[in-house]
């Protein structure tokens, strides 16, 4: 499904231009336009799925490959390891939430932070 309306949709269609981490045949990720971390892109399926309260069973594989991708993505554009290391994934949901575009999207973002000192 493709929403011809979203921002998103037509970023995975090519239609508007991005900075692209990775693609596959579910999933494509690409740079946030606005960083708020050293690292920080965005993971969405290529599936249009307005949030995450419209996630039903037969999404589990695709949220489970999202998740389990993220940890490799993040090293690859500049996140240290773990433990010292890391990165924060969030997901808004709905404008509560803080959800700007309404296509499910994971957030990831790391990367030194030089105003954190550790204990």
């Amino acid at each position: 499904m493709h929403d011809s309306n979203c921002l998103f949709c037509k970023i995975i269609a090519g239609q508007i231009p991005s900075r692209k981490v990775y693609e596959d045949e579910e999933i494509f990720a690409f740079h946030d336009i606005h960083p708020w971390a050293p690292v920080h892109f965005l993971m969405v399926p290529k599936l249009h799925i307005p949030s995450m309260a419209q996630v039903q069973p037969e999404h589990i594989g695709l949220l489970g490959r999202m998740m389990a991708l993220a940890p490799r993505l993040a090293l690859e554009q500049g996140c240290n390891p773990y433990p010292e290391g890391g990165f924060r994934m969030v997901v808004n949901t709905g404008l509560e939430g803080g959800q700007e575009i309404h296509h499910l999207h994971l957030h990831v973002m790391g990367g030194p932070r030089p105003w954190f000192k550790k204990g």
